[in-house]
């Protein structure tokens, strides 16, 4: 088990080993912030790696995800985690394991919040887990990229709230198009990947990959309007910081590149911290 006095140094290690994206952002949001929006993201992601895991079966996925959804429905012990994934539990990697250990490390008053999110996201990815990913119109790639993504972005906008008292955003369609962006850029980055790897496609019958960035950068626009609605400095660095990533990503895409290198993202952090710091 975690050790309260352990939380930084190791929450933010294995957020790191994680996500190269989301660590650099995190480590500059505000103390209460970057203690729960850190937990939360290694909670999603831990259920993430169960949804996208290649050696077990679909139906076991569905199964297990759907059982996590009713779990995160109240208060939970690592006993009754381990319990619904004794089955795979040797195939999961320390974040999934752990599961129990982010919940306990989150801001007790902002614990009721993450467990909401993580129910409803399991929810979906069993459902789509079910459905072997099989995304076929428009609205199965909304429904898709809202349980994996969208719903991430309410997340951090009831946290906002619970921090500071944010309400710009409140019916989240907003906040929905921040996470969709940055999925819809994966989806882009990983087609290939996914196809070849896990037979999978999120691509809607009759479209193009032309149509793929056109709702990439529907979703993004979005995104870039949720920013007007922030007003404290950390959580505008925050989303700032992969909002610019995925529009620079998708830049590179359309140069035929698969991704930003080093330097870039380099420099997009520098430019990015500056440009908040200059509007102050």
């Amino acid at each position: 088990m975690l050790k309260k006095n352990k939380f930084p140094k190791d929450v933010m290690r294995v957020l790191k080993e994680t996500s190269r994206t989301f660590y650099i952002p995190i480590k500059l949001l505000k103390k209460d912030l970057k203690e729960a929006v850190s937990t939360a993201y290694l909670v999603y992601r831990a259920i993430d790696e169960i949804e996208d895991h290649e050696d077990i079966p679909n139906d076991v996925i569905s199964t297990i995800l759907m059982q996590l959804s009713e779990l995160f429905k109240h208060p939970f012990t690592e006993e009754e985690y381990f319990a619904i994934i004794a089955p795979i539990k040797d195939q999961l990697p320390e974040v999934s394991v752990r599961l129990v250990d982010w919940i306990e490390a989150c801001p007790e008053t902002a614990q009721p919040i993450v467990r909401e999110t993580g129910s409803e996201m399991a929810y979906g990815m069993s459902k789509w887990a079910d459905k072997n990913w099989d995304v076929r119109t428009k609205e199965d790639l909304d429904d898709y990229t809202y349980y994996v993504a969208g719903i991430v972005g309410v997340l951090l906008s009831k946290l906002w709230n619970w921090s500071y008292g944010y309400d710009g955003d409140k019916d989240f369609e907003l906040s929905i198009g921040f996470g969709r962006g940055l999925q819809a850029v994966n989806i882009l980055r990983n087609e290939e990947e996914d196809l070849d790897e896990r037979g999978v496609s999120f691509v809607p019958d009759g479209w193009t990959r032309a149509d793929l960035f056109a709702y990439a950068e529907e979703n993004l626009a979005k995104a870039d309007l949720y920013m007007e609605t922030l007003t404290d400095k950390s959580t505008i660095v925050f989303c700032k910081l992969p909002l610019a990533f995925a529009h620079k990503s998708l830049d590179a895409m359309k140069e035929g590149r698969e991704k930003m290198n080093r330097e870039e993202v380099e420099e997009t952090v520098r430019q990015v911290t500056s440009e908040v710091e200059a509007d102050e």
